[in-house]
């Protein structure tokens, strides 16, 4: 009995200590990128929702779909907040390819999650924004190519984006907004630690090489798969992120994985089978697959 919990007390010892690594690690940019989304929510939010609505009277063309990208990466919003907000500008007149860029890069990046991103090192973050931006690109082209004379998307049963921002007091305003984000996003912020400690203590350093590592197609089609199970929250991947990639994982393997993760996250799939329909929604499953599982190889070839 001794013996058994003196076994079970070193194992809690050997995790602690993990845990306590990725917790130092990562807390700062956690919460910095908590600050950073809801000032932005808080102070630019309507200035950038307000830019993209300016475009849907321009006559941009297919370069249109830059704008439309790299403001879906500034936005704040969730999917949730995100279609009901491109209904509003598709009612406007918006283009069906420029809302898709839109929509895709908002899915996928956010400027919290940049900052959280940081954690995971230059070259990681630069392969994000590149390749999410890259993936919002594409959507646009493709719905352009496919769908220039018929819908898209179906807004019928949205309305207008509801504003939670409204306290009169704009510093009880970003404390709410604050506190709404460690609410949402540090329940899985710190099951993500608690599950890169334990595949730290017990699994291999060459089994995750072998899952993952080098410039195989079968690390990447690998972290494209268990991106579609696994991820939960951008706040609670970024450990375990950083845990395979300490123990071997590609950066075309990350790449993939930062992309299919989001992109099939439950929440934002049942927000987009409600604006899309079955058939279109099907594209979409099949886009990000194709696009992730491209990214992770041109990664591996490029760098």
């Amino acid at each position: 009995m001794t013996e058994l919990w003196t076994s079970a007390h070193r194992e809690f010892v050997y995790l602690w200590y993990y845990f306590e690594l990725q917790f130092r690690q990562i807390f700062r940019y956690w919460m910095i990128g908590i600050l950073i989304g809801s000032c932005i929510s808080v102070f630019l939010k309507d200035r950038i929702h307000g830019l993209f609505r300016q475009m849907s009277g321009s006559k941009f063309g297919v370069l249109g779909l830059v704008p439309a990208s790299l403001l879906g990466i500034a936005s704040p919003l969730c999917m949730y907040g995100t279609i009901p907000l491109a209904a509003s500008v598709s009612r406007s007149g918006m283009r069906d390819d420029w809302l898709a860029a839109f929509m895709m890069t908002s899915i996928l990046l956010n400027p919290q999650l940049i900052k959280y991103s940081v954690a995971l090192g230059r070259a990681a973050l630069t392969v994000r924004i590149i390749s999410c931006f890259l993936c919002g690109i594409a959507a646009g082209l493709l719905v352009r190519l496919f769908f220039r004379n018929k819908e898209f998307f179906d807004f019928r049963s949205f309305d207008e984006p509801k504003n939670r921002d409204t306290d009169p007091d704009i510093l009880f305003r970003l404390v709410k907004n604050i506190g709404r984000n460690i609410k949402a996003t540090g329940p899985m912020f710190l099951l993500g630690i608690i599950l890169s400690a334990i595949i730290q203590r017990y699994v291999p350093q060459d089994m995750m090489v072998r899952f993952f590592g080098g410039n195989e197609a079968w690390g990447v089609l690998t972290a494209v798969t268990i991106g579609v199970p696994l991820y939960a929250c951008g706040g609670g991947t970024i450990q375990l992120l950083q845990g395979w990639l300490a123990e071997g994982m590609s950066l075309g393997s990350a790449a993939a994985f930062m992309i299919t993760g989001p992109a099939t996250k439950i929440t934002n799939l049942g927000a987009l089978k409600i604006a899309t329909g079955w058939k279109r929604f099907a594209l979409y499953i099949v886009f990000i697959l194709t696009a992730s599982f491209l990214s992770g190889i041109a990664v591996n070839i490029l760098i």
